[in-house]
């Protein structure tokens, strides 16, 4: 094997695991079931710059750009289909996934917040100090 294909080789595997790479965020989203925290513009920008790779490397006949650039076009376009799948499910489940992972763990005291109407503590009288 020549130099240039043990690069070709090596390149096109970095470019696979680096297309791998949104599986921490869909695994991000996942637990927390919630994709408030992901912005989806980014997400699209990156899309448009891995069709526009793929097309150059398409171009060229590179096997190495179409399929390290193909990788990251399809796992960025799963990583968008979760984060939407979520924008859809709202505010309710947002509010689950918050209130889940606020939940006191077993063994630990639950931290109580005042409701509305319960009063204050009373300081004691006015001007003794």
């Amino acid at each position: 094997m020549s130099n240039t294909e043990m690069l070709a080789v090596l390149a096109t595997l970095a470019g696979v695991l680096m297309a791998i790479s949104p599986i921490l965020q869909v695994r991000r989203m996942l637990r927390t079931r919630s994709s408030n925290d992901v912005s989806l513009l980014y997400l699209s920008m990156l899309c448009g710059g891995f069709v526009a790779w793929l097309a150059y490397g398409w171009s060229l006949g590179n096997p190495a750009m179409i399929i390290s650039n193909t990788a990251s076009l399809v796992f960025m376009l799963f990583t968008i289909g979760v984060a939407l799948t979520f924008r859809r499910g709202g505010a309710k489940r947002a509010a689950a996934g918050a209130a889940a992972m606020s939940a006191p763990k077993p063994g630990e005291a639950a931290m109580s917040t005042p409701k509305p109407g319960d009063s204050a503590p009373d300081p004691g009288p006015a001007g003794a100090e």
